[in-house]
């Protein structure tokens, strides 16, 4: 097949380690060490995969020997969702240094904000072709419309309670990150009333983690901010499909 970059959002490292660790196909894991990769990698580690490689420059990386299926990853900093230069930027950067090291770019983000309506285009200077989920002709609009099937859903259950706080896993995991300065710098009164007007959480179930354990890491929020917890079932669908899209394509190139 090829080499895959992988470049993804902390908020879907469990995502990516699932759908790695899952995939028979994929004979080494490489990851870009920082503390932005540190979740991702320890949940590599413990679903013991034993093909996991940490490099902590790209300068290290030298691919395998006649390996059919191999991935390079590199897990960027939750903050960057704060502006859509900032982001688009990140990404620019990113794809920049990874695209001379891999055979396609598959993307762990959505439209973000219209940041990347564009993705190929945006990231032309990867200098390889880039995949980005899809949601039938646009790409999902973020980590929420990924993991909730799509902007239907979305907008679906926002029409149900506009006051509707959206939590995947890896937002039960981060979210006290919108309290530091990095990423939203907010207060707890200022956090109180701009979410005066919420009034559930609602809970995006996949297998990634268990319905229980979102429970327990978003409790404090939900009384924080008295809220009321509700659940719905998501899917890995698309993200799988995206994948799949992939690594279609790098059969190609090699057939």
């Amino acid at each position: 097949m090829g080499i895959l970059g992988i470049l993804t959002c902390e908020i879907l490292e469990l995502e990516f380690a699932g759908l790695l660790a899952t995939d028979t196909d994929v004979r080494r894991i490489t990851v870009l060490e920082d503390e932005c990769s540190a979740h991702l990698i320890a949940a590599l580690e413990s679903l013991k995969k034993d093909n996991l490689k940490r490099i902590t420059s790209l300068k290290a990386f030298t691919p395998g020997a006649e390996i059919p299926l191999e991935v390079l990853v590199g897990v960027l900093e939750l903050a960057l969702h704060n502006r859509k230069n900032t982001l688009q930027q990140g990404l620019i950067e990113a794809a920049r240094a990874f695209g001379p090291h891999v055979d396609a770019l598959m993307l762990g983000y959505g439209l973000c904000g219209n940041a990347l309506e564009k993705p190929a285009e945006l990231l032309t200077d990867a200098g390889v072709p880039v995949f980005i989920p899809m949601d039938e002709d646009h790409p999902v609009d973020d980590c929420i419309g990924l993991l909730i099937g799509g902007r239907e859903r979305y907008y679906g259950e926002q029409c149900q309670l506009a006051g509707t706080f959206f939590m995947i896993p890896g937002w039960t995991y981060h979210w006290k990150r919108m309290f530091e300065r990095e990423f939203g710098n907010l207060s707890p009164e200022m956090a109180k009333r701009l979410f005066k007007h919420y009034e559930r959480s609602l809970l995006i179930s996949t297998p990634i983690m268990s319905l229980e354990e979102m429970q327990q890491n978003s409790k404090d929020f939900s009384e924080l901010f008295g809220l009321r917890t509700e659940v719905c079932k998501g899917t890995l669908s698309i993200l799988q499909e995206t994948w799949d899209t992939a690594k279609e394509h790098l059969n190609s190139i090699n057939d």
